[in-house]
């Protein structure tokens, strides 16, 4: 016999189960690569601890924010959402920095060269905020505001992803085995839009285009030579 649900029970929102699923996923990519002791986390130079808490951060606001947006806390939702406005940048800047401290230190992954480290962690972290800026602009229109936010936010899967798949064993294949994986994310995103309005938002291409410019841009950008030149000045800076 079937029981009522308790009065006031919400089911979790797409944006609740997706942004919490991603954040999940996030936090056990690098808890389980520091479990698996891969970094001393413990003599990493300050910047790595600043970086890592901002983000952390950043995924308990990102989860909050969807909860406040489920339960109809609209007000709540946006007094935090100007948290972003200083975040954002924050986490551009830290991300850089953070990059260039690992560049000139030598503790970035082996299977990548100097270049591409430079180039894939850049153009993630601005093509994020790209996307996060077009959202806040937007925010008072629903339907692209919440699609451009999870946009970012699988762009933010791919370091985790980096720790998770076996990198070492399918480089030059891992980033786009990454991007295919980031991609079937974005299609829950397109199965929820064919079924909740019946075709694909605009929005929802938009960040299938972002997931794919984002890879091509870093594969492409590593291999021109005056990069190269640029990556071996800022190490040497």
């Amino acid at each position: 016999m079937a029981t009522a649900a308790p009065v006031g029970a919400r089911a979790l929102t797409f944006e609740q189960k997706m942004t919490g699923g991603m954040a999940l996923f996030i936090l056990f990519g690098f808890g389980q690569f520091a479990a698996r002791g891969f970094v001393d986390y413990a003599n990493v130079p300050v910047i790595f601890h600043l970086h890592g808490a901002t983000m952390v951060a950043w995924l308990g606001l990102l989860v909050t924010q969807a909860s406040l947006a489920g339960s109809g806390n609209l007000a709540l939702h946006r007094t935090l959402g100007w948290l972003s406005v200083v975040m954002v940048p924050l986490i551009v800047v830290l991300g850089s920095m953070t990059c260039v401290t690992a560049l000139r230190a030598g503790i970035f992954p082996p299977f990548f060269t100097g270049p591409y480290f430079l180039a894939l962690v850049h153009v993630s972290v601005l093509l994020f905020a790209a996307m996060m800026g077009a959202a806040i602009w937007l925010r008072r229109n629903t339907p692209w505001h919440k699609r451009l936010i999870l946009g970012a936010t699988i762009l933010l899967l791919e370091p985790a992803l980096g720790r998770v798949l076996p990198m070492p064993l399918i480089m030059p294949w891992g980033e786009w085995l990454s991007m295919a994986i980031q991609l079937g994310v974005a299609w829950l995103i397109l199965r929820d839009d064919r079924k909740t309005i019946g075709y694909v938002h605009p929005a929802s291409k938009v960040v299938l285009a972002a997931i794919v410019l984002s890879h091509v841009a870093y594969e492409g950008l590593a291999r021109v030579p005056a990069w190269q030149q640029f990556t071996a000045g800022v190490i040497a800076a």
